[in-house]
């Protein structure tokens, strides 16, 4: 099976547009190449040659073509759907990274230097988009991308094309992920969020001590001066939390895979 040589029948045509559709949702979901840093023609051509060099190498079943254009959307639309929800467990470790940084720009007092971010098109704090950089960084340092190059592939042996499911138990398992974004955005804040706050502590203090003392020009820049230093020394701390959470994608992964497969 070789898309385009030489001349592909109607029947492989479809397949190819199927697995490319699993590709795109992949890879609109992936951090690095989701979003709008990267431009929409890159992603475009990265998505058409990751599609076809996987395209001959798979040997899967296929469904029982569509006799209708509307069916067939919702085949395509079941495979998008099969790759966003792959790539959706990295973004559940990206926004709890977007999460604490807010809390470190919050307890710094640089709530008021927001900036766009680009990937997002959005309004954000700045320290967000800091520590946004460092974990992107460390994603591709550890070739988490790899993971889920090759997770396209074996995707195809445990769920078929059309076999996708939306299950309770895959809904559960969503959910409770989302919750890491709490819990991993605390861990990921706690050395500058524990410093700050017994800054502030040891500010009141000063103040009822010393009433004339102007503890707000004081706390402002003591707040951010610590902070930096505070999250330059726990930086290894910072990724070696991040890399505890890239490294539990392989089995949430192979949960997916079975969550997906099985079905209501």
């Amino acid at each position: 099976m070789f898309p385009l040589l030489p001349f592909p029948s109607p029947r492989e045509v479809i397949f190819f547009m199927l697995v490319l559709s699993r590709v795109a949702g992949i890879f609109a979901a992936l951090p690095v190449f989701g979003g709008r840093r990267m431009p929409l023609r890159i992603k475009a051509v990265t998505v058409f040659m990751v599609a076809l060099v996987c395209f001959p190498n798979l040997s899967v079943a296929l469904p029982q073509m569509p006799s209708d254009a509307f069916s067939l959307a919702l085949l395509a639309f079941s495979e998008v759907m099969i790759g966003l929800t792959l790539a959706f467990i990295t973004q559940i470790i990206f926004a709890a990274v977007e999460f604490s940084g807010q809390i470190i720009g919050m307890q710094m007092g640089l709530t008021i230097s927001s900036i766009i971010d680009p990937s997002q098109g959005t309004q954000t704090q700045i320290m967000s988009v800091v520590q946004t950089l460092f974990a992107t960084l460390l994603f591709l340092s550890l070739n988490i991308h790899h993971l889920f190059i090759r997770a396209i592939m074996d995707s195809f042996k445990v769920i078929p094309l059309g076999g996708w499911h939306l299950s309770g138990e895959l809904v559960n398992f969503l959910v409770m992920r989302t919750a890491d974004i709490f819990v991993i955005g605390i861990r990921l804040a706690a050395p500058v969020m524990v410093a700050l706050l017994l800054t502030t502590v040891a500010l009141g203090i000063m103040a009822r001590a010393f009433p004339q003392m102007n503890i707000f020009m004081i706390s402002m820049p003591l707040n951010i001066g610590l902070g930096l230093v505070i999250l330059g020394m726990t930086l290894t701390i910072f990724f070696h939390v991040l890399e505890v959470s890239f490294g539990h994608l392989s089995a949430q992964i192979a949960t997916l895979y079975r969550l997906m497969a099985k079905g209501g």
